[in-house]
């Protein structure tokens, strides 16, 4: 440890002392966790369940281990360094978060979280003191009550803080799931809402108490295996309604509010998985096309050469039957490095009769435009010939509006209710999405 210079304690843990440090070799700010307990076994310490799911988990959303250091039977975790946690930031604002900064947020406790869960491990103690943040970036850490996925229940039921414990854990539970990850998950998102703890109980029978009049009694038959029936004694014979979450939450949107719904819910297998959550329209507020974490679409050119850059254009339709025309003009410049297809951006203009979709990136080609033609059928639902032509479409970027990504609602709806028929055409080696 002689290489890193101690700078100041930044917290005093259940099972160690956190301080910020300063790597002598690197000049590297660090974070230096030295656990209380003693270590005589080296491997002891590479089999503690914070060791060995933080080696396996590689995510930019979950903290770091840089090293691990044992030295005079003192074990020491060097980490990645974090400016503050997520409870020391909403401690510090004097109001309340945007709902994009939570948006943001909560994408990338979700991105780390699924990860995690992927690759066979839940947190089982996400509150807001474990999620660390620099600027923007958000991490989720200590692991040390992690558990691997496939390791068999009973599990221990003091787990979590208490305001963020699911209630099968409340109700001491031994086999509970991942699903317990997830409640944690509602709690905090509707904690940076209002910066208070949505359940703020002051024992584990409060805390049912607190959590019984927000959602509504449960459907007890959903625990059938509970060990603490003592305590259920007062509170299955309650008889309280939920109340309108949006009332609690003013400030949260209708997405916002049914995905803290869905995440705290009482039956466990309600509850949206990570991934799951992050295909909710609380992250899609006001997109079309999303972007996926991880793209599947690997594109293959078959010229081997540059990959081209597209982007499309859609206009307005109008409303008069003989609107259901679209003309779609894609245009490719096989020139730019790279493809960039999510998200494809639109912009709006009235063109009459037709609707056309132009690559406003395409400068100066307009003699190696390609021509799709989409027709709709006719008004008696027969199908309409289709033509499919090369064109010379002069056209310029000129004048023609920022684009901006637009919900598929602002579509007319008169155009989505028919069927298109489609013939594309190649061109050449070049390729048109």
């Amino acid at each position: 440890m002689e290489k890193y210079r101690i700078l100041k304690e930044l917290g005093d843990g259940t099972c160690g002392n956190v301080y910020k440090a300063l790597n002598m070799e690197t000049y590297e700010i660090v974070a230096v966790k030295k656990m209380k307990r003693k270590f005589y076994f080296w491997e002891e310490c590479i089999n503690l369940r914070e060791v060995k799911s933080l080696r396996k988990l590689n995510h930019p959303n979950i903290i770091k281990l840089k090293e691990i250091v044992m030295e005079n039977n003192e074990l020491f975790f060097i980490f990645e360094y974090m400016e503050c946690n997520l409870y020391q930031s909403m401690k510090e604002r004097q109001r309340p978060f945007l709902e994009e900064e939570i948006r943001g947020f909560m994408l990338q406790v979700l991105q780390g979280l699924a990860h995690m869960h992927k690759n066979g491990y839940f947190h089982r103690d996400l509150k807001p003191e474990n999620l660390l943040v620099t600027n923007d970036i958000i991490k989720i850490a200590d692991m040390g009550l992690a558990r691997e996925l496939s390791s068999m229940p009973p599990f221990t039921d003091y787990v979590s803080t208490r305001w963020y414990r699911a209630p099968e854990i409340l109700l001491q539970s031994s086999s509970y799931t991942p699903a317990i990850d997830m409640w944690a998950v509602g709690a905090i998102l509707a904690e940076l809402f209002t910066l208070c703890p949505i359940f703020p109980g002051e024992s584990e029978a409060d805390q049912l108490y607190k959590i019984c009049y927000i959602l509504g009694p449960p459907d007890w038959t959903i625990f059938p295996e509970v060990r603490g029936a003592s305590r259920l004694v007062d509170i299955s014979n309650l008889n309280v309604s939920p109340v309108n979450l949006s009332d609690v939450i003013p400030n949260a949107s209708l997405e916002a509010i049914d995905l803290i719904k869905q995440l705290c819910s009482w039956d466990p297998l309600r509850r949206p998985t990570a991934e799951q959550c992050l295909q909710h329209p609380f992250f899609h507020v006001g997109k079309w096309i999303l972007e996926p974490l991880e793209d599947p679409l690997q594109l293959k050119l078959s010229n081997g050469g540059p990959k081209p850059n597209l982007e499309l254009n859609l206009w307005d339709f109008g409303r008069q039957k003989d609107d259901y025309f679209l003309g779609l003009t894609l245009a490719i410049n096989p020139s730019p490095p790279s493809l960039d297809l999510f998200p494809v951006e639109m912009t709006s203009r009235s063109r009459g009769t037709g609707t056309d979709m132009f690559c406003s990136d395409f400068q100066g080609h307009s003699q190696q435009s390609v021509f799709w033609s989409l027709l709709p059928p006719d008004h008696h639902h027969t199908s309409v010939p289709v033509e499919s032509s090369f064109s010379s479409i002069p056209h310029t970027t000129a004048g023609v509006p920022q684009s901006r990504v637009f919900p598929l609602a602002s579509l007319q709806s008169n155009i989505l209710d028919h069927p298109f028929l489609a013939m594309s055409s190649s061109f050449q080696q070049r390729h048109c999405v």
